[in-house]
């Protein structure tokens, strides 16, 4: 089951999103068809329809390969109601007071090092406490949306675990989890707060900017650019058979890895034989490496560099130290990730050498990968 585009939450849904059509197993389908029991939400439909892959490939004694976008939490958000409501109010202290509580968690819990400063506040948005309690209690019921979302990902992520268990199937399946990017700002610092009811099928919610910068404690910038908040996000392995818990409970791999490593895994641990042409066509070789060696403590992950480029943000990482633009002409900024993974201080001025060689180094790779020249925009 697939969909052209994200934003489709609800069976019955309106608006800018609500067109969007339903494909199954290459067929488009009606949103409203009775094999999928409308009304229904998103996350279900996706998790129920991949249980029953999953029971056809152990019909057939086969191998498979799932892969489950939910949907949540993309914009516009929304939940069923009953699951709003448990979260309304629960935001009603703000992203000052529940940044710097997140913050602390995170240190507690060694994902993030106590050195790191935390990202102060953008003057743009607004301090908790100079808002109305109208504005207040506008902005706590978009998060309360939010959080639904992700109540409604997380309960589905139970099932398909819960799938697998009873099937036999748990112990010897990778499971990864992970965002595709970090927190969206669209909407601006107000957000967008629209529909009769908002959070239901009809309405139009962003969070906007004031909750992001909330959802990407303790990084800069948000989903588009290519800072921290933009491109961190992190990766969750669960695999029984063959990934070792840690004695310690508070230790993380913290080997930067990119999502060009999800392909090379699967391909490693499947045995199988990556293609290099398909109906004539050539195929770039596989760029990731297998991330089998940090999830099993077997064998070397070699140390590479990591690059980036999103709408003119660009972005290279060798070691700790991390080259980093805002828009095509924007300047270069170079950050310590070892001691600043916040990127706060601005190392560029004094390392003009190193800003010269990472930048040439990126423009090397943009050109090797197609990034490089912009394709021009062809006259109407």
């Amino acid at each position: 089951m697939n969909l052209p585009a994200g934003g489709l939450h609800f069976s019955n849904q309106t608006g800018s999103k609500g067109g969007t059509k339903l494909f199954l197993n290459g067929q488009e389908v009606s949103k409203d068809d009775p094999q999928f029991d409308p009304p229904w939400y998103g996350s279900d439909l996706w998790t129920e329809q991949g249980i029953e892959f999953i029971d056809e490939a152990i019909a057939e004694d086969k191998p498979f390969f799932w892969y489950l976008a939910h949907v949540a939490p993309h914009f516009p958000c929304m939940a069923p109601e009953a699951t709003i409501a448990k979260y309304r109010g629960k935001y009603m202290h703000g992203w000052d007071k529940l940044r710097e509580e997140r913050y602390a968690r995170q240190i507690e819990s060694g994902l993030v090092d106590e050195s790191w400063s935390l990202e102060p506040r953008p003057e743009q948005i607004p301090a908790w406490d100079s808002l109305s309690q109208e504005e207040k209690e506008r902005y706590d019921d978009m998060m309360a949306i939010y959080a639904a979302m992700i109540e409604e990902i997380d309960k589905n992520i139970g099932k398909l675990v819960a799938a697998l268990d009873s099937r036999g199937k748990l112990d010897n399946t990778l499971i990864l989890f992970l965002s595709d990017n970090g927190g969206n700002a669209e909407g601006g610092v107000s957000g967008r707060y629209e529909g009769g009811s908002p959070g239901d099928p009809h309405s139009n919610v962003f969070i906007g900017r004031c909750w992001a910068h909330l959802n990407n404690t303790p990084f800069r910038k948000y989903k588009h650019y290519n800072h921290e908040g933009g491109i961190a996000t992190p990766l969750i392995a669960h695999w029984p058979a063959k990934i070792q818990p840690a004695t310690d409970q508070k230790t993380w791999i913290k080997t930067p890895t990119h999502v060009i490593d999800l392909m090379a895994t699967c391909v490693d641990l499947a045995k199988a034989e990556y293609p290099t042409r398909f109906n004539g066509n050539e195929i770039h070789p596989l760029e990731g490496q297998s991330l089998q060696p940090l999830l099993t403590g077997t064998g070397e992950f070699a140390e590479r560099a990591l690059y980036w480029e999103h709408e003119g943000n660009a972005a290279v990482r060798a070691g700790n130290r991390k080259l980093v633009r805002q828009g095509a002409r924007g300047k270069w900024e170079l950050f310590d990730l070892g001691a600043d993974r916040t990127e706060q201080v601005n190392l560029a001025a004094e390392n003009q050498d190193e800003v010269s060689a990472l930048q040439k180094q990126w423009r090397q790779w943009a050109k090797s990968h197609q990034v490089l020249p912009k394709p021009t925009k062809k006259k109407k």
